[in-house]
């Protein structure tokens, strides 16, 4: 009966692409004008360290991976092959530009090629160093240690008999860290969602996932299109070489039921594509080798957007009757969002820093977040002659930057790291953004509120209205849009990152004339329309005369805030996700002294 056995039908559908005989367990341009000499901008002391594997490293991966010394790439030592999409047509690069190939391949540190591990994986550039895929391609496995990602290209890589390989015009990163939604279950296949991040950025043109709360996409008969390099025949172990698509219509949780039984799990999952025929004759469908693979539908400004991402289906994908299975994307876009935008001083751990000065020598200070406190201040040299410092990905290439305004021009500056040709290493370029905003109140960096992945700015003017800034992810601005008035009753304006779970950057504001605390949500839209109504969440909190949100400083997925009492105690307000009172977790005291500092960011 449909639904009944697991066993008979379910299988990951990215069974990996095998090597060496042993099958895995799964399946902008930078400007760089720099500052006039006459308000002597501050540059950070220190620059991030760029880790990317040498490119005769990657290639060892990806040939490895493949398990193959020939230019077809047909087959493994093993005989087995890279399964592809069935009943679809080949396609360029540029139709969908996004698209990432995922390598791995681990040797175990043996010469006995038997125990090697080695397979092949699909997935999505939503950022220039994130990719989205399925956790059961990355959990379990050391992408850093072992991984290779291609981009930019339509075609799989070729080895020629001398051992050279061919990226045909891709880009080859390595893997900085994963993260896999952490209710992942590997049994069940549920939560079946995860992000890689690499160590540099890449060029390939980044897709947005669907939003929080999208309805529209998941309609029944709505037609999406998948994207990828899996297997193309039931029958046979085939290769495309060719980067492969094919459109299928989104079924009802109802439909998908009735075939899969408990087997589907209605609101983590989506289902896809007409019922397969029992043979390849008939049948369009994802198939082995296709997962971590984006399922593509055009919302209603016709953009497109990753609605699904390829998780399981059914052995040799064309059972009679069964259907490709995806996991539900806006169910996790709040889950992911946080991945996207974690930059963070630090650069690799993936929680959120916080900078602070000196009121009295001016030194700058990085203090890495340790999860529930912070290290050991790093000198970033000297920040006098400004009078606010943030710091934001602005450009979303991975390495965190810092935007400050000098005390006497009101001149607004971005420093950011930029690599050299080579990407093995770089420098600190500082560029003027905005020039005499000294009358203006508030500047303020939360990350990306138009819903675009691409962080914004905001400031409050003289007379309290505040604009919106949309960011091009290049140092530059789109024309600014007002956000509306009556920002001055705030003494107190932060936000960096998503506080709610939905995939929005939130604010939080506090009322001078009450200490009364507000969650501002974001709402992914501009104008007056950027946050929905404010709710209270804390009421009369006057006894602090400080405050910083920096992000996810615990390493949760979740915006966190910091406050800072008269008597130098700094405390960490861990989020919990809610919309409510209970916005934030009880607080925990990071330590003393924190009188000393004067700007925070």
């Amino acid at each position: 009966m449909p639904g009944s056995g697991r066993h008979r039908r379910r299988i990951r559908v990215a069974l990996p692409f095998a090597a060496a005989g042993i099958a895995a367990a799964v399946t902008a341009a930078v400007m760089t004008t720099s500052a006039s000499a006459s308000t002597a901008p501050p540059t950070p002391t220190t620059k991030p360290a760029v880790t990317q594997p040498s490119q005769a490293t990657l290639e060892q991966r990806i040939a490895g991976a493949s398990g193959t010394g020939t230019s077809d790439q047909t087959t493994t030592s093993s005989g087995a092959v890279s399964p592809k999409i069935i009943g679809g047509s080949e396609t360029t690069i540029s139709s969908a530009p996004w698209m990432a190939q995922l390598w791995y391949y681990d040797d175990r540190g043996t010469s006995d090629t038997s125990d090697d591990i080695g397979f092949f994986c699909g997935g999505s550039v939503v950022s220039p160093t994130k990719i989205l895929t399925a956790s059961h391609c990355v959990k379990g496995f050391s992408w850093s240690k072992n991984g290779a990602v291609v981009t930019g290209t339509d075609q799989l890589p070729t080895t020629d008999s001398t051992g050279t390989t061919d990226l045909h015009g891709g880009q080859a990163t390595g893997v900085l860290r994963q993260w896999s939604h952490p209710s992942y279950n590997a049994t069940t296949i549920d939560n079946d969602i995860a992000v890689l991040t690499l160590d540099v950025p890449v060029k390939a043109t980044p897709i947005r996932m669907t939003t929080s709360g999208d309805t529209a996409s998941y309609a029944a008969g709505t037609s999406a299109t998948l994207y990828g390099w899996g297997r193309t025949s039931s029958t046979s172990q085939d290769i495309s070489q060719t980067l492969k698509t094919a459109t299928l219509p989104i079924q009802s949780d109802t439909t998908c039921s009735g075939y899969y039984g408990t087997e589907f799990l209605k609101g983590h999952m989506v289902c896809a594509g007409n019922p397969a025929s029992g043979s390849d004759s008939g049948t369009t469908t994802a198939c082995n080798g296709d997962s971590g693979g984006p399922l593509v539908v055009k919302d209603s400004s016709g953009a497109k957007r990753i609605v699904g991402v390829v998780s399981w289906g059914v052995q040799d994908c064309v059972t009679k009757g069964a259907y490709s299975v995806f996991s539900k994307v806006t169910t996790y876009v709040g889950a992911a969002y946080p991945q996207i935008d974690d930059g963070n001083l630090s650069y690799y751990d993936g929680k959120a820093d916080l900078f602070v000065r000196n009121a009295s020598t001016k030194t700058g200070y990085e203090k890495d977040s340790k999860g529930t406190s912070f290290g050991s201040r790093i000198s970033l040299g000297d920040w006098g002659g400004v009078n606010t410092v943030l710091t934001t990905d602005l450009n979303r290439d991975g390495y965190q930057d810092f935007i400050y305004r000098v005390s006497s021009t009101g001149d607004v500056y971005w420093d950011h790291f930029v690599l050299n040709s080579a990407r093995t290493d770089g420098s600190w370029a500082s560029t003027k953004i905005f020039g005499g905003w000294g009358t203006r109140k508030r500047i303020i960096v939360p990350g990306d509120l138009t819903g675009d992945y691409k962080p914004d700015l905001l400031s409050v003017d003289s007379g309290g209205t505040m604009w919106l800034y949309p960011g091009n992810a290049n140092g530059t601005f789109g024309s600014r849009v007002s956000v509306g008035t009556g920002w001055l009753q705030y003494n107190s304006v932060r936000g960096h990152g998503d506080f709610t779970g939905d995939g929005r950057a939130d604010l939080i504001a506090r009322q001078a004339s009450t200490g009364d605390v507000y969650l501002y949500k974001g709402t992914g839209k501009s104008g007056s329309g950027a946050f929905a109504s404010r709710i209270k969440v804390r009421s009369a909190w006057t006894g602090y005369n400080a405050f910083d949100a920096v992000g996810d400083v615990t390493g949760d997925g979740k915006a966190d805030f910091l406050a800072r009492t008269p008597g130098g105690t700094l405390y960490l307000y861990p989020g919990t996700g809610k919309a409510t009172s209970e916005i934030f977790a009880s607080r925990i005291s990071v330590g003393t002294g924190f009188q000393q500092y004067d700007l925070w960011g």
